[in-house]
């Protein structure tokens, strides 16, 4: 008796849950439908590339990984990304949203290349449904994609966390939208997902992950916001949990000269590392295992706008960040100082180089934990 309850309770929460996509969705206005023609497409295009060049010998500047034996390939061109994704808008407030990176077919390509795969329906700005592969909203990161981002990539936290099924693309649903606390704007996100990544074939366990994100506009004029984020779920009939704060802060300090900040911290359960782990290398307590970090990302962006030239701008970011700081504690610093060149609206057309500086507690030879210095020039291009 307990377990049909328990089955149809889930269902029944699904059926309310889900009940307004459906019924809105289908409902047409036709005097709308005859002024606008649906659906609409409209195709968005991403193409990064690399040029890695590693100062540490015997270390892959790709991986990462070290090699004992000095065999690492420590020059190489690479491709990041390249993504073509299709927004096809079916009625107002309706539209699917597909995503793909070509990038991935250059390694094992199982679970990897789609990205986006979700329908979304927007009812008005206070409240919104979202279903399908996406990137639930947990962070700053989470809110921005690779191209517009003001370092050459994520950070480890952002991958760790992706690792642990609270960022990175995931299948699930969310609810968001945003209200005015007084006059203090707020938006928000609820979302639940498998947690076990993108295009698995099924989820790992029974097991869901909850979070949530709430968002201050503090002040419009210097774009400060804070974030509170925070996720609890069950993975192989374990609890675990996760929580960040983060801040957003810009300051113009002439007509053309603004800084632009970033700051977020994370800390979670890594039940991705242990259960990664043999039994008999881990502990009996998952709890034991929890990760945490934080990083301040300041830009500088000077808008020339001369010709083709938009902008200048000069980051560096500093995270510190340990994926287990409770047992092995082996915490990872992170200096990436970057010079970037924008051309056209948006990042159109953007050339960044700088460096990536890793360093860690200790050394664990034949692996990525291991001190790292990196020189990086990337090329970007996009359409949108």
């Amino acid at each position: 008796m307990n377990i049909l309850n328990k089955f149809f309770s889930k269902k029944i929460a699904l059926l309310i849950f889900l009940f307004p996509f459906f019924s809105n969705g289908q409902t047409t206005d036709s005097n709308a439908q005859s002024e606008v023609k649906y659906p609409q497409f409209k195709v968005q295009g991403l193409f990064q590339g690399r040029y890695l060049s590693g100062f540490t010998p015997g270390i892959d500047a790709a991986t990462g990984l070290q090699h004992s034996d000095g065999e690492g390939v420590e020059d190489t061109f690479d491709i990041k990304r390249m993504r073509l994704g299709l927004t096809t808008k079916l009625s107002d407030g309706f539209d699917i949203v597909v995503l793909a990176n070509f990038a991935d077919v250059k390694s094992d390509p199982k679970n990897k290349i789609l990205e986006n795969a979700f329908a979304r329906y927007i009812f008005n700005k206070n409240i919104g449904l979202m279903a399908g592969q996406f990137r639930p909203a947990f962070g700053l990161e989470e809110l921005n994609p690779a191209d517009i981002l003001r370092s050459f990539d994520y950070s480890n936290q952002y991958t760790e966390f992706g690792n642990n099924g609270w960022a990175s693309f995931q299948t699930g649903a969310s609810v968001f939208g945003g209200f005015n606390l007084g006059k203090l704007p707020v938006s928000y996100a609820f979302s639940v997902v498998n947690g076990n990544g993108r295009n698995q074939v099924s989820d790992k366990d029974d097991g869901k992950q909850y979070s949530s994100r709430f968002a201050f506009e503090l002040n419009k004029k210097h774009n400060i916001n804070f974030g509170i984020n925070g996720g609890i779920g069950e993975v192989f009939n374990t609890k675990v949990f996760a929580v960040a704060l983060d801040l957003t802060a810009d300051f113009r300090l002439a007509d053309k000269l603004i800084l632009q900040t970033q700051l977020e911290g994370k800390q979670g359960i890594n039940h991705y590392l242990y259960y990664s782990l043999a039994a008999e290398y881990r502990t009996g307590n998952i709890n034991d295992y929890e990760m945490r970090g934080a990083y301040f990302l300041p830009n500088l962006r000077y808008e020339i706008k001369y010709q083709k030239l938009t902008a200048i701008e000069f980051s560096c970011r500093y995270e510190y960040f340990d994926r287990s700081f409770k047992v092995n504690s082996n915490a990872r610093q992170t200096y990436t100082p970057m010079a970037g060149l924008e051309f056209g609206k948006g990042y159109t057309g953007r050339i960044e180089m700088g460096m990536q500086f890793d360093n860690y507690k200790r050394n664990v030879a034949n692996t990525t934990a291991y001190d790292n210095n990196l020189f990086i020039i990337q090329f970007q291009g996009r359409f949108f």
